[in-house]
């Protein structure tokens, strides 16, 4: 089992800067891509960012590209998310996920629906 506990959201101006942190426990924390979700209410789970187990590949949803920065401290158990230039339509739940499995296909990382375990999510709020 792994617990994964968010923490650094918030309410913030358009612009300004967010870091989330997920702290993870339980199983060991190393051979696992880690991962964040966000979702706005009355929208489906929206991809934002992944990182795999080393910190060896990253990827962005296109929304977040260029303004969001993802990494993690295996040695710590945490996976942050950097977050610039934040937008009101950044607003939303986020929510920090893992998964064990090795896929061939890049893609199937961008897919909530391929991750294990998942945090309870904390509030962005960002206001116009």
């Amino acid at each position: 089992q792994v617990q994964l506990v968010e923490s650094g959201g918030g309410l913030v101006q358009a612009g300004a800067s967010l870091r989330l942190s997920c702290a993870a426990s339980g199983r060991t924390f190393s051979r696992n891509a880690m991962a964040w979700f966000r979702q706005a209410p009355g929208k489906e789970r929206e991809f934002v960012a992944a990182i795999g187990w080393n910190g060896g590949w990253t990827y962005y949803g296109d929304s977040v590209k260029s303004r969001f920065t993802i990494s993690r401290d295996n040695a710590k158990n945490t996976v942050s998310l950097q977050m610039n230039s934040l937008k009101p339509e950044d607003t939303a739940v986020y929510y920090c996920a893992t998964t064990f499995a090795t896929y061939g296909l890049d893609y199937y990382y961008t897919l909530w629906g391929k991750y294990d375990y998942w945090g309870q999510g904390t509030q962005v709020t960002v206001s116009s």
